[in-house]
């Protein structure tokens, strides 16, 4: 048979590198603000509200949670600026449900932020912002249900069937289950795009860069009464090469793989036509009453300063706040770009246990050079064909199984956007692992 097994580490046990037991510093610093600094009280697995590990665990006890997208490695960055990035509001701001009235008719958003948004993509290249509605939203997660009814509602559906939802596999693994969450009576989830064989109008996400494979994509059904959903949540420069700004009819972004400030809740929608785009602000203001102001100021104040580094004004003969070079996207893309090339050579010295994606390397505009994508997630293959989340499980690392992307328990998704310490510890543990051939007798 042939299966793995764990190698004895002489550094398996050992203290990670650079491992930094001061807790002062609080990724969620709600607690600094209400409680002083303190170590978060729900906190089973060794690991402090700063990412780091709490002395009172031993290494090999501390559980590494890669299965959420959470994008802790941005913190280093945003510590250092955080005199220069700050918000303040007082009791008395932001009081009213209303925002501009006059914006696009989306009466909840503040026109500061609409600003940003359009700035911050014809900085980047990376999406056609300008003459479009902009839409906020509590993440992109509730943009996407906005976009399904809005889509949905504008076909005219006289035998009244579901429209169905397909995206090619493997698939954001929320897709499905919140479709199967909601059970909708306008729209249901089919499955994968590529087996999909229905007539009619139908919708198709793309997922481009996608989750979880980092691969580039673009719709496959392509029949007619098709609609596309676009989510765009990783392209941006520290993932992906930008190779032109994308123009489809809805697109999705999220400010927390953006910027990494997922803890604000803040997404945005470009969307083309205006009946769809009403639509979706309708589901908004029925559902939430719109999104929160704080996070939307919170969200300009961030999305400024990142185009402040590459786009100074014509009348702002200072220095830009960061010469380009250290940028925030430069800084996503050599963190991501570094962590990729060590877990190469991990996986490497596993001796075939694993399979990793190849990607080509393509001309960045926005960089102005050629590079490889840096995927904010490893798709690795287990390539015995067993239960690859289960194997890690037993080196107390927490994946997300293949199979809640519609594949093969034998892939799992990691998440490369964790702390430093989480991530080096996760290459240590993966770096125990060989692969062994015997025969049953």
């Amino acid at each position: 048979m042939c299966g793995v097994e764990f190698k004895n580490n002489g550094n398996a046990n050992n203290s990670v590198n650079n491992i930094n037991n001061n807790n002062n510093n609080n990724y969620n610093s709600s607690e600094n603000y209400i409680n002083g600094n303190v170590i978060d009280k729900n906190n089973v697995n060794g690991i402090t509200s700063n990412g780091h590990h709490s002395s009172c665990f031993k290494n090999d006890e501390v559980v590494i949670n890669l299965d959420q997208g959470d994008p802790k490695m941005y913190y280093p960055f945003w510590k250092k600026v955080d005199d220069k990035c700050s918000v303040t509001i007082k009791a008395s701001d932001l009081m009213s449900y209303f925002a501009d009235i006059s914006n696009d008719g989306v009466f909840y958003q503040m026109p500061e932020f609409t600003d940003a948004v359009r700035r911050m993509h014809r900085v980047v290249g990376n999406a056609v912002a300008d003459g479009r509605y902009i839409i906020s939203g509590t993440g992109s997660s509730q943009l996407f249900t906005a976009a399904l009814r809005a889509l949905a509602a504008s076909v005219k559906n006289n035998l009244k069937h579901r429209i169905p939802v397909v995206c090619a596999e493997p698939y954001y693994s929320c897709y499905a289950e919140a479709l199967e969450l909601e059970k909708s009576e306008a729209y249901e989830w089919k499955g994968d795009a590529n087996k999909y064989e229905g007539k009619g109008p139908y919708i198709e996400v793309v997922t481009t860069p996608n989750n979880p494979d980092g691969e580039i994509r673009e719709a496959v059904v392509k029949k007619e009464g098709g609609m596309v959903i676009c989510d765009l949540a990783y392209y941006w420069p520290q993932y992906t090469p930008i190779t032109s700004p994308a123009d489809y009819d809805v697109m999705l972004f999220t400010l927390s793989k953006a910027t990494g400030h997922a803890g604000s809740r803040v997404g945005w929608a470009i969307v083309k036509d205006k009946e769809v785009a009403m639509e979706m602000i309708k589901v908004m203001t029925l559902e939430t009453i719109g999104t929160c102001h704080e996070g939307q100021l919170r969200a300009t104040k961030i999305l400024d300063f990142v185009a402040d580094g590459y786009d100074q004004p014509a009348i702002n003969n200072d220095k830009p706040l960061m010469p380009p070079t250290d940028g925030f996207f430069e800084f996503g893309h050599r963190v991501l770009a570094d962590r990729w090339e060590r877990l190469r050579s991990v996986v490497k010295t596993c001796g075939g246990v694993f399979g990793l994606p190849v990607f080509p390397s393509d001309f960045c505009n926005f960089l102005g050079k050629h590079v490889l994508p840096s995927p904010a997630y490893a798709w690795m293959e287990l390539k015995s064909g067993g239960d690859a989340s289960k194997l890690m499980s037993q080196l107390k690392i927490r994946t997300r199984s293949g199979t809640r992307f519609g594949v093969s328990s034998k892939y799992m998704r990691v998440n490369m956007m964790e702390t430093e310490d989480s991530f080096n510890l996760f290459l240590e543990r993966l770096s125990t692992i060989k692969f062994e051939h015997t025969t049953n007798v």
